[in-house]
């Protein structure tokens, strides 16, 4: 039992947090301000409820945290963090615990947080891809959840596809990092991706709408603007104003054609 371990574990006694784990998430908002005052956070994997009592004091009273876990958590002890947050005790991997949260959270929530680890069989190798499914579902279920702009952290063990799944992340988001808190073990292989900004369009294909064309891409083609999301529209010059279809999304441009 490293100093590490005990250092954490003794403070968590001390201050009252239910879990070692709860100082991870503190560190992590440290590093990227990943929740902020009045947001509604949605935390994967919640039990005991280390990471729920942290969440519960950076949203404030203003903001909202709603946990899941396969087990029932109990009630936070703190009166003010209790009545901030509300717990569900579901299968992520359900669509029906899915819709739960989303009825919950009545709208789309400001950052979804994942610390879910897998039953460990000890044989690293199952228990990495058994991670990565987790981790994966988790980044899944946060494409749901989130607001324009929203966060996303979620843990991994390291080892094959996390490059992948972070390529992926990456596309969906402004920007993504990997980082293993202090509070980790030392012995420990996970790692935590923290994703800021969901990228999210706001046309969807098969959409027909009046645009002006303000610039011209590398490859020729005429780029519109839809409330900061690029468009680019072929056989268009700058400076006209047309009518197209959208033809493909991605999260942070689009493709529309031009109707005559």
């Amino acid at each position: 039992m490293g100093r590490g371990k005990d250092d954490y574990y003794n403070r968590a006694k001390q201050q009252g947090y239910r879990s070692r784990a709860a100082y991870k998430l503190k560190q992590l908002d440290d590093l990227e301000s990943l929740i902020e005052g009045g947001d509604t956070v949605v935390d994967l994997g919640a039990a005991p409820g280390g990471w729920l009592q942290v969440a519960a004091e950076k949203v404030g009273p203003r903001g909202r945290v709603i946990g899941v876990d396969l087990q029932r958590i109990k009630d936070l002890e703190d009166a003010e963090l209790a009545d901030r947050t509300e717990t569900l005790r579901g299968d992520m991997t359900q669509e029906k615990t899915l819709k739960r949260v989303l009825d919950a959270a009545d709208g789309p929530v400001d950052c979804v947080v994942s610390d879910m680890a897998p039953n460990m069989s000890g044989e690293y190798s199952l228990d990495q891809a058994r991670s990565l499914h987790l981790a994966r579902m988790a980044f899944e279920t946060a494409l749901e959840l989130l607001d324009t702009g929203g966060n996303f952290a979620v843990k991994v063990f390291e080892g094959p596809d996390v490059d992948a799944l972070r390529a992926d992340i990456d596309d969906e988001f402004q920007y993504v990092r990997a980082t293993s808190p202090d509070a980790s073990r030392q012995s420990s292989s996970e790692i935590y991706l923290l994703a800021k900004g969901r990228l999210t369009a706001p046309v969807e294909v098969g959409d027909e709408l009046e645009v002006e064309i303000i610039d011209t891409g590398s490859e020729g083609d005429g780029i519109a603007s839809v409330e900061g999301y690029r468009l680019f529209v072929t056989g268009t010059e700058k400076g006209e104003t047309v009518r197209v279809r959208v033809e493909d999304v991605k999260p942070n441009f689009g493709f529309a054609e031009l109707l005559e």
